[in-house]
């Protein structure tokens, strides 16, 4: 197969900030689509530089005043050509400025236009304003995680913006972009971050299914009802990372801590049962250091692993071989460690360019779009463009 990213040719105009938007728009600029990050003239994209860097490389800036009729009509221009619009503002906003997308539909039939916002397009808070904690705290997704009811737990690693956000948009902007391209008719996709999340939930949804309801925090089969499942502290102060769900993998566990009398109670329903064996089980780990797990459960077959921290991940041979991580400099933003796509096809092979900075890609752009120097000189001096 001759090497070619697979959406070559698909233009993107990504209006985006912050994290969910720009990080899906990042999967398809990864995947070879001309991804153009359009800001305003004023703060822009106000997320710090680092975090800028991480989630906007492979795209083209340009600087855009979507208040000013001149900056409207150059949008305008660029959706006569472009497949897909993305943004992220609070529902109405884009109707305001007549960027709405039954006005760009009108210019180009076969555009796809996606809206990310906390809570959709028609609920009843689709004007309120909302991070990812208040995501997944009324999508009961928060209840969930923590280890009880008294102590629910912050994620670094923010759910409902990347689940409910960033793949939900990204899985409806590749399925309404593929019919597009068969029928010519684009599509209104309309992503609520609150929904998405929820929709992902599918462990607890699936115990309310079976009980009726949900289980306590810390109490249901993968958030710590089972000895089987779980981190435990070693001596020197780390955990290991115990996931022997499967009877076999249990089996060889036992095998190898020497405990042949755990092996019967794998999955006890018995909350004693398996209290006491969660003790028995935490005391072994704790009485020896991280590093004597690890040589003993290296290339056993049971699910145990060492519970690494984000600076020891990116350095191992897990990552490093496959040139997931790496490191590159931005002229800007400085050097940093990144992550590659990791969405690996064959014919393809991912590439980084560094993120634009705001308007980066302004004169350039605006040259496909048939402007001279004098235009382009006097619609900066109108602040149309920046």
């Amino acid at each position: 197969m001759a090497p070619r990213a697979p959406l070559t040719g698909i233009r993107v105009l990504d209006l985006t900030r912050l994290l969910p938007g720009p990080l899906c728009t990042q999967h398809l600029a990864d995947l070879g689509a001309d991804v153009i990050k359009i800001e305003d003239t004023g703060a822009g994209d106000y997320v710090p530089g680092e975090l800028r860097a991480q989630v906007n490389r492979n795209k083209r800036g340009l600087r855009l005043d979507l208040k000013n009729d001149a900056g409207r009509e150059l949008l305008r221009q660029l959706v006569a050509d472009a497949d897909v619009l993305v943004e992220g503002f609070r529902p109405g906003a884009m109707a305001r400025l007549g960027l709405d997308y039954s006005s760009l539909a009108a210019i180009n039939p076969r555009l796809v236009y996606c809206s990310i916002s906390g809570y959709g397009a028609d609920s009843a808070l689709a004007h309120a304003p909302g991070h990812d904690l208040n995501y997944c705290a009324l999508s009961g997704v928060a209840h969930q995680v923590g280890v009880d009811a008294d102590t629910p737990a912050l994620s670094n690693l923010p759910l409902a913006d990347l689940i409910g956000g960033t793949l939900t948009a990204l899985a409806g902007i590749q399925a309404a972009l593929f019919d597009a391209q068969r029928t010519g008719q684009g599509r209104f996709v309309d992503t609520s971050i609150t929904d998405g999340v929820l929709a992902h939930a599918v462990m607890p949804l699936m115990a309310r299914a079976q009980h009726g309801s949900t289980p306590a925090p810390g109490k249901d089969t993968l958030s710590g009802a089972l000895p089987c499942y779980g981190f435990y502290r070693t001596s020197d102060g780390r955990f290991m990372a115990v996931a022997a769900l499967e009877k076999k993998f249990w089996l060889r566990f036992c095998e190898l801590m020497n405990e042949s009398g755990w092996a019967a109670h794998h999955r006890s329903s018995d909350a004693e049962a398996n209290s006491k064996l969660r003790s028995a089980i935490a005391a072994r780990f704790a009485a020896a250091p991280l590093a004597h797990w690890e040589k003993l459960f290296a290339d056993q077959d049971c699910c145990v692993s060492p519970m690494l921290t984000l600076d020891e991940a990116v350095q191992t041979p897990l990552f490093r071989q496959r040139d997931q991580v790496f490191e590159a400099e931005h002229p800007v933003y400085g050097r940093h460690t990144h992550v590659a796509s990791p969405l690996r096809m064959s014919g393809h092979r991912f590439e980084h360019r560094h993120a634009p900075t705001p308007g980066e890609h302004t004169d350039a752009i605006l040259g496909e779009l048939g402007c001279d120097a004098a235009r382009i000189a006097a619609l900066r001096a109108s602040g149309a463009v920046s």
